[in-house]
């Protein structure tokens, strides 16, 4: 049965536009982007096949080109499509941290590094430098490493620090692995880091470990 034979408050447009964004399923919200489906199923079906086979909306969004053009209905415009929407809802969320004071909204600088470094296969030393009214400057990458481990140097966070004339700092790095879980070597480059910023009056608001959707918060643990 195509989609146009549903109910017409089961169709994923008209749900939306009936319902509202938040009251559609992760497999309709893609139908809708997907639009049609192919013989023998919907788009609905696709879309699912695509959670499915990628294990979420992330690991779509994660997907090589390779691995996304072998589901059959998905093509390379498919993955650039997807790709911009992706990158857009990180500009998006970027965009808005910058123009407001974050502490305000800890669920959106969550969410922003999730989109960041959730599906990343590296890990990434990643920084927020935000201004006296905790208002995003900049974000940087400033560290990359193996799966395993990643090289931080203290000296280089200054001196970046200094350079965005920040108030203030957070950090994020992200686990491969999948398991937002602190190691002794993450709280260890945490504490000299705070060391080292506290000399030029740099203050450390958060340390974040991302793990696909997941994140763990320094501060939430009593570890800052």
């Amino acid at each position: 049965m195509a989609i146009t034979d549903w109910p017409a408050s089961e169709r994923p447009r008209e749900k939306l536009l009936e319902l509202g964004v938040e009251a559609l399923s992760d497999a309709e919200l893609l139908a809708i982007f997907l639009r049609v489906g192919v013989t023998g199923k919907s788009a609905v079906d696709l879309a699912r096949d695509l959670l499915t086979q990628f294990g979420s909306l992330n690991g779509i969004f994660a997907a090589q080109l390779s691995e996304l053009t072998q589901v059959h209905g998905v093509g390379s415009s498919k993955y650039v499509q997807l790709q911009a929407i992706f990158e857009m809802s990180r500009r998006a969320l970027n965009e808005q941290m910058q123009a407001k004071d974050i502490l305000s909204s800890p669920k959106q600088v969550r969410d922003y590094l999730c989109l960041k470094l959730g599906n990343l296969t590296r890990e990434v030393f990643f920084v927020l430098f935000l201004d006296a009214q905790n208002r995003v400057v900049t974000t940087e990458e400033m560290f990359s490493g193996t799966l395993t481990q990643t090289s931080v140097y203290p000296r280089e966070v200054v001196k970046r620090a200094l350079h965005h004339n920040a108030a203030s700092v957070i950090f994020a790095h992200n686990h491969p692995s999948g398991l937002a879980q602190q190691s002794q070597a993450d709280e260890l480059i945490t504490k000299q880091l705070k060391e080292a910023l506290a000399l030029v009056d740099v203050r450390v608001l958060d340390h974040f470990i991302v793990a696909g959707n997941t994140t763990l918060s320094f501060v939430e643990r009593g570890l800052l």
